[in-house]
């Protein structure tokens, strides 16, 4: 049986993995003894936040059809079954990466780390794209994918600026 989703499903996902990004941001930041650092990871913490409202105003230009469910789920475990792939789909979304912190990195590593979890999501709405029909917003999903890009390419941008200094 194969595994179908409706574009208003993988916004769902992308909200809680940018929520997920923040924390490893905000995570990241605690572990700064310089204020500096701190302040610029909060930053980037506040990037996933905004992130996560622009999927979330994307969200509500869903029509109906982008919402329509595509499986039988008396019980709403299709919710669970999302966040679930949100929380371990290996990128930016997921909370063992934060947990994986150990406070020895430095900036440049949390970058670096931060840019592998960017394209890594963008390879995961790929093949998500491929799970949901025409008919049920699968175009809407390349603009999860273009958000996405814009970030890698603004923290790939920031790396190569510390990496000048």
């Amino acid at each position: 049986m194969a595994i179908v989703f409706n574009a208003d499903e993988v916004f769902e996902m992308a909200i809680r993995i940018e929520n997920n990004g923040a924390a490893f941001y905000r995570k990241a930041a605690d572990f700064q003894s310089d204020t500096k650092h701190r302040k610029f990871l909060e930053g980037l913490a506040n990037m996933e936040d905004q992130h996560q409202k622009t999927f979330t105003e994307m969200r509500t230009t869903l029509t109906e059809k982008d919402k329509d469910p595509k499986v039988f789920d008396p019980y709403n475990e299709v919710s669970q079954y999302l966040a679930a792939m949100a929380d371990t789909m290996g990128g930016e979304g997921s909370p063992s990466v934060a947990d994986s912190l150990t406070g020895n990195e430095t900036l440049e590593d949390i970058l670096r780390i931060a840019v592998g979890l960017e394209k890594d999501s963008i390879l995961f709405y790929l093949g998500l794209k491929d799970m949901i029909p025409s008919q049920s917003g699968k175009d809407r999903i390349g603009e999860i994918i273009m958000e996405e890009r814009k970030h890698v390419f603004q923290l790939s941008n920031l790396l190569e600026k510390l990496k000048t200094k």
